[in-house]
């Protein structure tokens, strides 16, 4: 769908005039990378970032098929203030929870998710405060595309999703990975989504992933991750990266 057709379409769903329309569009950026952009009409809240997934050549199975699974890291946090020991995972204030700027990469993304038409059929989350936050920004962000996201999107918090082999987290990924190769589809209301941490998805699929990344796994090729996708402003923290 190109991105003139796209942002008339949204501006009739949300009951927009011209001038608050939101353009969407996918560039190719590279030979092997792709760029989801979103321009906000006027009085909106911008969306300064884009979304970059690559490779770029898994941009068809992304948009037409809806078997697959996005395994995603929750956003980024404030590493001044690292998980108390023996924290539990619902204790807010004794953990490492989103910073402002995570908080607002999230917003970002689900926006720039949701007008380029890339929606979860199902959301799957740890319980960790920082996973609950990245969700219900994820959503917000959603929200200002489609203020149904909420309705029908179903959300599920689930312990196998924590934190592995921290207190009430996961022994091992036999939960997490169940819930990929499971999963078979949805009659085209989109992937499902599971928001987890670095641990557990290097567990599951050997990758390193950065806060607020998402991998496209096959179920069925076996898990194979398919490529990634996260914002252009993500970066390397300084708690699995090793940097300062």
């Amino acid at each position: 769908m190109s991105a003139r057709v796209l942002s008339s379409v949204l501006a009739v769903t949300l009951g927009l005039g011209p001038a608050h329309a939101i353009d969407a569009r996918i560039d190719q950026v590279s030979p092997h990378m792709g760029e989801m952009v979103v321009t906000m009409g006027s009085g909106q809240r911008p969306v300064d970032d884009t979304l970059r997934f690559e490779p770029y050549q898994m941009v068809d199975d992304l948009f037409l098929r809806d078997d697959y699974v996005l395994v995603m890291r929750h956003g980024p946090t404030d590493w001044s203030k690292l998980d108390e020991e023996n924290v539990a995972p619902g204790d807010c204030a004794n953990q490492r929870v989103l910073s402002e700027t995570g908080q607002d990469a999230m917003r970002n993304l689900g926006t720039l998710m949701a007008a380029n038409g890339l929606y979860p059929a199902q959301i799957v989350v740890s319980e960790w405060c920082r996973n609950q936050q990245t969700v219900e920004h994820l959503l917000r962000g959603m929200e200002v595309v489609d203020a149904s996201v909420r309705e029908r999107i179903p959300l599920e918090t689930d312990a196998e999703l924590n934190l592995l082999l921290s207190l009430q987290g996961a022994a091992d990924v036999t939960g997490l990975r169940e819930r990929v190769e499971t999963w078979t589809g949805s009659n085209g209301a989109g992937p499902l989504l599971l928001i987890t941490h670095f641990t557990n998805i290097e567990e599951l699929t050997t990758f390193t992933v950065f806060e607020g990344e998402m991998l496209m796994v096959d179920p069925q090729r076996d898990g194979r991750v398919l490529g990634y996708l996260r914002l252009q402003s993500a970066r390397p923290d300084i708690g699995h990266f090793n940097v300062r």
